[in-house]
């Protein structure tokens, strides 16, 4: 007696069907992509042509031996400027102040900016409006009137800091914030966190509002605490925004110029790499040197940006790829 035996045929349906859908939405993808490159593209152009100029310019010029006072005198010296500026003791000087004002701005404008997006997150229906519209105030203030605004603010003479703090036993009403390192630094931190926070918040908000509030609840009545939801749940999830946030305000902190020029113009151990380009290309008219400078900082700015992007590694996209 012979036992029947089914053997399993495929249908040729299946796999055209497959590859028909696959085909379908590899054609929807590049179509999108078309759309956004034709949507993007102009401005795109007009942002690449505005900008890789200027850098191209100074990379040129900082080969040269250039100055304002001689421009007949130019002369091909090749890397003999970056060789200057980087045996040029005030060069690391202030490369040190530049990141220690980077780190420490950055990482008290992320807790600030996370308290405040918090708030603004869990606003009142009705008052978020006023309450997101008075926290942005100061990032709409021009950096130069904001700078001028803390200089007045902290001066010896005419500031009325030093009259708020007189309540405190043993300290000096008559203190020039101004004439020490620390005391420098301290107040061009203060002007940059309470400028720029409120930016920082407003992409930690836009984070925080893509976290789902039922998983959140889920973990609650499972018995998760603040903390352990915040830590688990809502900052893994941010971590796109967190990281976005991090590099726009490392690289904005990084070429920060405005603060440093008004109140201590690199005086008392204060300059850094902006300035320092600054002082040397129109302060002693050094064309060469300066763009070396300038070069210097860019070059460090995309280092600043590549390391954020490994230190994180997220998916901006947060599209997945079906195989």
């Amino acid at each position: 007696m012979s036992t029947p035996t089914t053997t399993r045929t495929t249908t040729t349906q299946e796999q055209p069907k497959t590859e028909r859908v696959r085909g379908g939405y590899d054609k929807q993808k590049r179509a999108e992509a078309r759309l956004g490159w034709l949507l993007a593209g102009p401005a795109f152009a007009v942002m690449i042509l505005v900008t890789i100029y200027p850098i191209l310019q100074a990379a040129w010029q900082s080969l040269y031996r250039s100055r304002l006072t001689a421009p007949d005198d130019a002369a091909f010296i090749g890397l003999q400027n970056y060789f200057v500026i980087l045996s040029d003791p005030l060069f690391y000087q202030s490369l040190g102040v530049t990141l220690f004002i980077t780190v420490v701005t950055v990482v008290v404008e992320l807790v600030l900016g996370f308290a405040l997006a918090l708030v603004m997150h869990r606003a009142i229906r009705g008052t978020r409006g006023l309450v997101r519209t008075a926290i942005l105030v100061p990032y709409g203030i021009i950096t130069v009137v904001s700078a001028f605004a803390w200089y007045y603010a902290f001066a010896s003479e005419s500031g009325y800091v030093n009259n708020w703090l007189s309540i405190i036993p043993g300290f000096d009403p008559n203190l020039n914030w101004f004439a020490q390192t620390g005391t420098s630094l301290s107040v061009i931190i203060l002007s940059e966190v309470w400028k720029t926070t409120p930016f920082v918040s407003l992409l930690l908000l836009a984070g925080l509002s893509q976290v789902p509030d039922d998983l959140s609840e889920a973990a609650q009545v499972d018995g998760a605490g603040w903390w352990t939801r915040m830590f688990r749940i809502t900052i893994p999830i941010m971590l796109p925004s967190i990281m976005v946030a991090t590099i726009f305000r490392a690289l904005d902190a990084f070429r920060i110029f405005d603060n440093v020029f008004i109140m201590t113009n690199g005086a008392n151990g204060t300059n850094v790499l902006s300035l320092l380009a600054y002082n040397t290309s129109i302060g002693r008219l050094e064309i060469g040197l300066g763009s070396a400078v300038s070069v210097l900082l860019f070059l460090c700015v995309i280092i600043i940006c590549f390391t954020a992007v490994k230190l994180f590694r997220v998916d901006l996209t947060g599209v997945k790829e079906e195989s």
